[in-house]
């Protein structure tokens, strides 16, 4: 039975092995039975999934997981944290720890020895400095997922799910979209989590399209174009990309193009050529893709 998620329990574990926070990991670990079973909840975890969670800690989470899923793998980067683990997971066959940094982790390999190939779901309390890659390396690597269900700084989550003309809208905000579905399922403040971090966490999940909500020729030149935009957000569109070193085509060359062609490109799909790329959506940006 899950008994990890309280200040008490887990202070006496971390005292028991000696256990020190490493500010390297991002290490804050979660405190509230309240909130954890909303994640799963949030996650809809079921008897027939099996589940890949990022930075189980000492295990919180782990045990409720492992309580709702067929099956658990844990990927921890913490060498310190195994023999916590072995201990508070022992009782849970159903769960397989790997002392790994989850960015060398072949997880679509995992997916296809415990769960046949069949989509996984991802559920992480995420360590804040690292969010960014670990959350476009699942959605870029080809990782057979349903779903991502995650902790991450609010405003983080505010970018994944933003839309033009916000302060929050950015590169981050369409990759995400063009892959998944984002959806703030509930705000964490930061007295749940030992130690307490500075800022405010949110739970967000990403639900996987089937199909990308519009086609684009070339997946690497549409996030080129992307990055290239918000790389100088301040800029005009055109102007941020005539000449851009960020650019490559479909084979990942180094791609050129001069500010005439972005202007008769915009043209063509209705925008005007002053237009930053800030206010474009992401169904214009794969429009421009294609046309340049």
């Amino acid at each position: 039975m899950a008994y990890l998620a309280t200040p008490t329990a887990t202070g006496e574990m971390i005292k028991k092995y000696g256990f020190h926070f490493q500010k390297k990991y991002g290490q804050n670990f979660l405190i509230d039975a309240n909130i954890l079973g909303k994640i799963i909840d949030a996650a809809e975890i079921t008897k027939e999934d099996c589940v890949i969670e990022i930075g189980p800690g000492i295990g919180t989470m782990t045990q409720y997981l492992a309580e709702s899923a067929k099956e658990v793998v844990a990927v921890e980067i913490d060498k310190n944290l195994i023999p916590i683990l072995r201990e508070t997971l022992s009782e849970y066959k159903n769960v397989t720890v790997v002392n790994e940094d989850i960015l060398n982790v072949d997880i679509g390999r995992l997916a296809k020895e415990k769960n046949e190939d069949k989509p996984i779901k991802v559920v992480a309390n995420l360590p804040y400095y690292i969010t960014t890659p670990i959350i476009m390396g699942l959605l870029e690597g080809q990782v057979p997922f349903r779903s991502i269900t995650v902790m991450v700084q609010k405003e983080v989550a505010d970018r994944m799910q933003a839309h033009p003309g916000t302060k929050d809208y950015g590169a981050l905000s369409l990759a995400v979209q063009y892959y998944v579905k984002p959806e703030v399922m509930m705000h964490v403040p930061p007295g749940c989590f030992m130690p307490k971090p500075g800022v405010g966490s949110s739970v967000i999940r990403l639900t996987r399209f089937e199909e990308p909500v519009i086609k684009v020729e070339s997946e690497k030149k549409l996030f080129s174009i992307i990055r290239a935009a918000f790389n100088q957000r301040r800029k005009t569109l055109a102007n941020a990309l005539s000449n851009s070193s960020l650019l490559i085509d479909d084979k990942g060359n180094p791609m050129r193009v001069i500010r005439q062609e972005v202007c008769d490109a915009l043209d063509k799909i209705g925008v005007n050529s002053s237009i930053r790329g800030e206010a474009l959506t992401l169904e214009q940006f794969i429009a421009l893709c294609n046309l340049l």
